[in-house]
Formats: C-alpha cells, structure tokens, sequence
C-alpha cells in the first residue's frame, strides 16, 4: 500500500482548499430550512463553489455522479442524489457532503442538520454522530494505527445503541479524490497502517440508529439503511502532524481543537 506523504507546499494547498470546503457547509446552512429541495441546496452550492469560490466541485461527473454535492436525507446512508422532488420538511435530517477541487487538491468535509424543530432521537443520533467522528480524530498521533481510530469510533457508538457502518469508510485524500488508505470506523486497537507526518485522510462515520445493514438503490449511488431507520454523518479532512493532527476543514461551530 503506498501512501503519499505531502510535503509542506502540498499541505498549504491541503489548507487553502479545506478551508473553502469548510466555508461552504458553514455557508449553506442558513438555506437549510422546511420547504426548500436538495435540487436548490446544490444549484446554491454549485454556484458558490465556482462564482464565489473560483474552485470545482469535485462530485460533479465523478464516475458519473450527476451533482455538485450529495444529499442524504433520514435513512439515506450516503451519496444521496440532489433532486428538486426532494423537499425538505421540518423535523427531517440531512447530511450536506461537499468536496472541492483548488490547485489541483481536494478538501472533503460533511454534516449533518437538523431541519426545523427535530425529533429527540434524530437530535442525539446526529450529536453520538458528531461525538464520534471527534474520538477518532483525537485518536490521530504519529505512531498511532488506523484500528485506534476505528475502535474509538465504534465502542462510542454501540455504548450509545447505535451500530456502525461497515461498508463505507473514510479514505486518504489530495490531488486523488479517494486516495490510499481506507479509514474504516470499526476497528482493533494496535492493528492497521501505522500513521505518519504528512499523511492526509477523512474520517467520516456513517452511525445508524437501527441495524449497521445498507443496501444501494438501482441508481447505483444511493445507499440506505435496510431497515429505513435514521441514520447520519459527520465528515473531516484530517493532517497528521508532527505533534498530533490538525483538522483541514475545521468549521466556525466545531467544537473540538482545529489541532493539537
């Protein structure tokens, strides 16, 4: 498995377009609201991305993927197809996934809102969500291994009665968009690809409120729970660093260190 470890001008860039990355979510929340479709969400952010942001959106025909952004609404898993049929109503959970392509690199970063008043336990599903994507991120350290980043992940989930995920994970990422190596958020401690300085990856647990199964819909993009129950996701472009790690689509609401 070659791992590309990124030099300090290609961590700039990994900076510069995480930043934008970021900048985008922090953007298109207040449109995020009872009555609007996903097929808006992405033609806003669609626009943003190259009118505002001079950058590409790195979905967008990727192995034929029709849009700018995915849109993952209740028991939709991941890789949710914007559409204007698609309306938001209150009390709905969506996850908003955007990459942007800057320079050359990609910066990948997601979230998951609440849309209008929510319901109890769609409010905690997304907060364990968010919890656990920041135990495996404060898990990251050089010498540290993939599985650490998995276990954390996992053991804060099924402590809360939740289930992982399994068949989607997160990925190394720079000037490939799905890079060496997997990070999955399941895991052993001790095992996996020890991490190293200069390594750059997303965690992004997929936590479900019923049973860890997906299926993916006949259009070949769309996965959801088996059992239709809720389900969400948190997204973050990480940098392992000489001390720790540092968070390369850090958001103005994040609660956690952008880096240690």
């Amino acid at each position: 498995m070659a791992i590309n470890l990124k030099t300090s001008d290609e961590i700039e860039k990994m900076r510069v377009v995480g930043a934008l990355a970021a900048r985008q979510l922090e953007m298109i929340e207040e449109h995020i609201k009872p009555g609007i479709s996903t097929g808006e969400l992405d033609r806003i952010c669609h626009e943003y991305t190259v009118g505002e942001q001079n950058a590409i959106p790195a979905p967008l025909d990727y192995r034929g993927f029709p849009k700018s952004i995915c849109t993952s609404v209740n028991h939709v898993v991941c890789h949710g197809i914007p559409t204007d049929d698609k309306i938001l109503k209150n009390g709905d959970i969506i996850n908003v996934d955007v990459t942007l392509i800057k320079d050359g690199f990609h910066g990948d970063t997601s979230k998951t809102f609440l849309v209008g008043k929510p319901r109890v336990l769609a409010e905690r599903l997304v907060k364990i969500c968010q919890e656990c994507l920041y135990r495996g991120i404060r898990t990251v350290k050089p010498g540290a291994r993939l599985g650490d980043i998995g276990h954390s992940i996992q053991v804060h989930a099924e402590q809360n009665r939740f289930s992982v995920v399994r068949e989607y994970c997160g990925h190394g990422i720079g000037t490939i968009f799905h890079d060496e190596p997997q990070v999955l958020h399941y895991g052993t401690p001790g095992t996996g690809v020890e991490l190293k300085p200069g390594m750059t990856f997303t965690i992004e647990p997929m936590i479900n409120a019923g049973k860890a199964a997906v299926k993916l819909l006949p259009d070949d993009w769309t996965v959801v729970t088996k059992d239709h129950k809720l389900t969400a996701q948190w997204e973050h472009t990480i940098l392992v660093t000489e001390t720790g790690y540092e968070i390369l689509t850090y958001r103005s609401d994040d609660t956690i260190d952008r880096c240690v």
